[in-house]
Formats: structure tokens, sequence, C-alpha cells
């Protein structure tokens, strides 16, 4: 009898060790989990609510439409598009419990950068602001968009560009962009 008693506390014991092991092999893991997940992957758990991001240019608000792999795209009150530099982003609020799974980036993933998006709207001619860093504020026309850089013609944003119009083209490196902004409501 006293054997059987010894038998079942000794398992009852390595029982309890197992499961604290798995238990802290969970938490560890979990951790782990959570480490892999990026700033891009938790704003993608909001598409679609009212975020507020703050960045070098102070704070930008709006519905979080999309997430690139370096940019993120809102629309603001006036419902203008607005296109923010992820490496401008210090804080965000409005977020929900929400992640999206973490996924491997594919080659079409990394593609989509900012450079990309950016080259949309030299395509589509938009006028727009473009705010830097340091807080200075530039209106005009993406022309064209360099490995690091951006030229914008500038002129009046409620003006169309044209060459009358445009009162100088100012490069605009990437690293200082901190968000494009349209002068009219986004389209569809």
């Amino acid at each position: 009898m006293r054997w059987q008693q010894l038998f079942t506390d000794l398992e009852a014991q390595m029982a309890e060790q197992e499961a604290a092991v798995d238990q802290a092999d969970e938490a560890s893991r979990a951790r782990a989990e959570h480490g892999r997940i990026r700033l891009a992957d938790r704003l993608r758990g909001a598409t679609g609510r009212e975020v507020s991001l703050s960045c070098g240019a102070g704070e930008l608000a709006g519905r979080l439409a999309d997430v690139g792999v370096d940019w993120v795209l809102l629309v603001d009150q006036q419902q203008r598009e607005v296109l923010v530099a992820l490496s401008a982003v210090r804080a965000v609020s409005g977020l929900t419990a929400v992640t999206a799974a973490v996924a491997a980036e594919g080659v079409v993933d990394r593609s989509l950068d900012l450079r990309r998006a950016t080259r949309a709207l030299a395509r589509d001619r938009a006028a727009l602001h473009c705010l830097l860093a340091d807080g200075a504020v530039l209106a005009g026309t993406v022309d064209r968009v360099g490995a690091d850089f951006l030229e914008l013609a500038e002129h009046p944003i409620d003006e169309p560009r044209r060459r009358g119009v445009v009162t100088g083209v100012r490069a605009v490196s990437l690293g200082a962009l901190v968000a494009l902004r349209t002068a009219g409501p986004a389209r569809g």
C-alpha cells in the first residue's frame, strides 16, 4: 500500500513538473512569436479603423486604408489621402487587440515600397502637400522619383502643374519625408 502511495505521489510530482515546463515553454514561444511582429503587421490589424500617428510633422489622423512594407495610407477627415512613411511614425493610437498575421515578405511585397507608392502619385500628377521631418510643408506635384529622393515641382496647390505656375523644382530626400497628402478628396 505504501509503495502504491509513493508511486502515486511521484507520478503527481512529475506531472506537475512537466506541466510547469510546458507552461514555461509556451510563455517562451509566445514571447518569441510576439517578438517577430513588426509595426506594419500591428497596423494591418487596424485596417479600416480610425488611428492617429505621431510623426515628425505632428499628428496625422484618419481611417487606415492600407499598409505597405514601409508606408501607411490614411484617409483624413477631409477625405484626402495621406501616404505616411513608416520610418517617420513614432507612436500610434487607436489600435485594437487585433494584429495581422506575420507573413513572410515575398519579392512582390518588398517591391511595393514607398518609392513605388510615390511613383504612382507622380503618374497621377496629383497636386499634394509634402510634409518633411523638420516641419516644412511644400506644395506641388511629384515629377519623378529616384532611388532615395523625389523631385517636387513646386506650385500653388490649387493650380494644376503647368510650366507657367511652377516656381521651382526641389529634390527631397525620402529619408526626410514624413507624408504626402493629396490636395483633394480621395477618388473612388
